[in-house]
């Protein structure tokens, strides 16, 4: 399904199946997309800000460059999910799976990952400042290059 210059401007309920969506580009700020199958979407560049998102499969999804500052993604699956140079601050990600995600980039400024496991996410160059990672199950071998750290 290919859906261009999608542009809804109020809360969107979602209970269909999304996945190989190309969703690119769309404004779908503030939607409800509470238990969608995204699978392997492509919203690349996609304005998700303050969606919920929660128990969602985005497993394999393309968020590339996405907006998804104040999203919620609580218990949602973003297992090599693509989410280079997005935009995830101020994001919920409580019990969320990005295990394999890659957040090269990512700004992840005061986002919340309490639970969550971030086992082999790639997290070169990514703004970790303030980011709250109580319980969350980590990687030894996490690249951390160029990674900021600040509290």
């Amino acid at each position: 399904m290919e859906i261009k210059n999608l542009k809804w401007d109020v809360i969107l309920k979602v209970e269909w199946d999304l996945k190989w969506s190309d969703l690119k580009n769309a404004d779908l700020r503030n939607a409800d997309l509470k238990g969608a199958d995204l699978t392997c979407a492509d919203l690349e560049d996609v304005n998700l800000r303050g969606a919920d998102l929660r128990g969602s499969n985005l497993r394999g999804v393309d968020l590339s460059g996405a907006n998804l500052r104040l999203s919620d993604f609580q218990g949602a699956s973003l297992i090599n999910a693509d989410l280079r140079g997005a935009d995830l601050s101020d994001a919920n990600f409580t019990d969320a799976n990005l295990k394999g995600a890659n957040l090269t980039d990512a700004n992840l400024t005061d986002a919340n990952f309490t639970g969550s496991n971030l086992r082999g996410a790639n997290l070169v160059g990514a703004n970790l400042r303030g980011v709250y990672l109580k319980g969350t199950i980590l990687s030894v071998e996490w690249n951390l290059k160029g990674t900021i750290l600040e509290k």
